[in-house]
C-alpha cells in the first residue's frame, strides 16, 4: 500500500474517521526536504500498511487543513488517531523521527 494524497474536501473522510491511525505529511512539490521525505514514507507505508495510513496533502492547493493544524513550515508530519492529533515531527529527520511517531499510536 503506497501513500494516499489527500486534500482539504477528503481530509474529514479520510483522517479525522481512519479506524486505523492515519500520518499526514503536509509537504510541497518545491521543497527540498519534503522530496527527501517521501521515499522514506513510501517506505515505512509498505511496512506498517495494516497498521497506519500514511497521506499527504500539498500545502499549495490544501491550505484550508494546513491553516487549522498551525503547519507553519514543511514537511510537517502529524500523526492523527480517533480524529485527534496525538504528535508531529517539523522538517526532515531521516526515518527515525517518523517511525517514532508511528509507534506511538499503535
Amino acid at each position: 500500500m503506497a501513500t494516499v494524497n489527500i486534500t482539504d474536501k477528503d481530509f474529514e473522510e479520510k483522517v479525522l474517521k481512519s479506524r486505523l491511525p492515519v500520518l499526514v505529511d503536509f509537504w510541497a512539490s518545491w521543497c527540498g526536504p519534503c522530496k527527501m521525505a517521501a521515499p522514506v514514507l513510501e517506505e515505512l507505508s509498505d511496512e506498517y500498511k495494516d497498521k497506519v495510513v500514511i497521506a499527504k496533502l500539498d500545502v499549495d492547493e490544501n491550505p484550508v487543513e494546513s491553516q487549522k493544524y498551525g503547519v507553519m513550515s514543511i514537511p510537517t508530519t502529524i500523526l492523527f488517531k480517533d480524529g485527534k492529533e496525538l504528535g508531529r515531527q517539523v522538517g526532515f529527520g531521516g526515518r527515525q523521527p517518523f517511525e517514532t511517531l508511528i509507534k506511538s499510536g499503535l
